[in-house]
This record gives C-alpha cells, sequence and structure tokens, in this order.
C-alpha cells in the first residue's frame, strides 16, 4: 500500500472512532439526571470513600454563569462518550496497526490491546474512588482566612473531576505502551531497570501536576503509578 492508501485507512479508523464517540455523547445528552447523579457523587456525604472513612464531607455547588451548566452538560457527555467508547477505540486502532507487524508481534501486540481498556478502566476507578475524594477533602477544608469561605462553582468541580478521573486512567495504559514497545524490539527489561533509581521522583512529579498543592493526594496517586512501574518492568522482554 502507498502511503496515501495507509492515511486512507486511518481516515476511516478516525471517522469510526469519532462516530461511535458521538452516538454515545448523544445518549449521555438525553439523560442527564443519571450522568450527573454519578459525576457529583463523589460531592455528597453517602460517597463510599466517606462512608468507608467515617468522615463527615459534603459540598454545594453553585452556577454563577447563564450558559455553564449547558456547556458542562455538553463536555462531560463528550468525555464520557470517550471513556465509554475507549475499546471500541482500541480495537480501531489495533486494526490499523495489525497488518504491519510479524506474527510474533501480533500475538504480543493483541494482549497489550487487549490489556488497554482494563488498564483505562482501573485507572479511572482509581482516580474516581479515591484520588478525587481525597482532593475535595483536602481543598475544602483548607482556608488561609477564616473569613473566605470556600464556595465552590460546578465548572471548578467538573475541572478537576476530568483532570484526575481522565488523565488518570490515560497514565494507567503505561504498561500497554511498554508491551508495545517491547515487543517491537525497542525496549527491554534492562532499560527500565536502569532508571528505576529515577522512577519514584519522577512519578511524584508527575503526580504533583495532576494534584497540584495537594500532597496527599500526589502520594496517594503516586503509589499505584510507581506500581506500574514495577509491573511494566515484568512484562517487559529481556
Amino acid at each position: 500500500m502507498s502511503f496515501w492508501d495507509h492515511l486512507e485507512v486511518l481516515r476511516g479508523t478516525l471517522f469510526r472512532s469519532l462516530i461511535a464517540v458521538a452516538l454515545v455523547s448523544v445518549v449521555f445528552l438525553a439523560i442527564p439526571r443519571q450522568l450527573f447523579d454519578f459525576v457529583l457523587w463523589p460531592s455528597r456525604g453517602d460517597f463510599p470513600f466517606y462512608t468507608l472513612t467515617g468522615l463527615d464531607f459534603s459540598m454545594e455547588l453553585i452556577n454563577i454563569e447563564v450558559s455553564a451548566q449547558f456547556f458542562v452538560h455538553l463536555r462531560v457527555a463528550v468525555l464520557s462518550g470517550i471513556v465509554v467508547a475507549f475499546p471500541y477505540i482500541i480495537y480501531e486502532l489495533w486494526r490499523f496497526v495489525r497488518p504491519a507487524l510479524y506474527e510474533n508481534e501480533r500475538k504480543a501486540g493483541s494482549r497489550a490491546f487487549g490489556m488497554a481498556s482494563f488498564l483505562f478502566y482501573l485507572g479511572a476507578a482509581v482516580g474516581y474512588f479515591i484520588v478525587l475524594p481525597v482532593c475535595l477533602v483536602f481543598f475544602m477544608n483548607y482556608t488561609v482566612s477564616d473569613a473566605v469561605a470556600n464556595t465552590i462553582t460546578l465548572g471548578s468541580y467538573i475541572s478537576l473531576f476530568t483532570s484526575l478521573v481522565f488523565m488518570i486512567g490515560l497514565l494507567f495504559e503505561f504498561p500497554t505502551i511498554v508491551m508495545v514497545l517491547s515487543a517491537l524490539g525497542l525496549l527491554h527489561k534492562a532499560d527500565l531497570k536502569a532508571v528505576r533509581k529515577y522512577a519514584f521522583v519522577l512519578v511524584l512529579l508527575l503526580a504533583a501536576l495532576i494534584t497540584p498543592s495537594d500532597p496527599v493526594s500526589m502520594f496517594v496517586l503516586g503509589i499505584p503509578l510507581y506500581g506500574l512501574f514495577e509491573f511494566s518492568i515484568l512484562i517487559c522482554r529481556k
């Protein structure tokens, strides 16, 4: 196949993926109550993290812009569409990449792409059930003065929600990338072991970028991320 033929196949892959995301997003646009019951659940006191830890926590959200609720709904619906359609997106990418691989690379690649969806949802679950509530408790209880009350807008909460849940889900794809690069012979076990002593510091820095100004949630996120690094060493070829 020529370069333009490959480009045509890639365009079809992207188009089908976008259609899948759009269809799922339309469904979430049609059910705003159910969608936001799930999205706003970490802000309520009956969330599992607070009941298990015995914390008496809840927060009220406000809206200060005329069109904010509409655009927040649209944004959350699209991101939810990406999350739900993620396995299909991975499947389309695998269909595009597979013909270019040798048989042994295809076997390793099929395992990697098969693991990708599980790791993404595992990361999103860690962000949703653990890291997000830790951040909310820290920020809501942090004040510079008793004269300043924490009044949180809907847009601010959604920004924190999406940056944590979605980004942590993507970060958990690191072993998938390692497995693919290892199958192609571009990365070896010794390469990862050589940077092990720097990995924990780099992981903490990365966690600090995702959870700014919160050392507690930085360590809460950093520990599973470093665990993924050690797991990547195990699955990487010698």
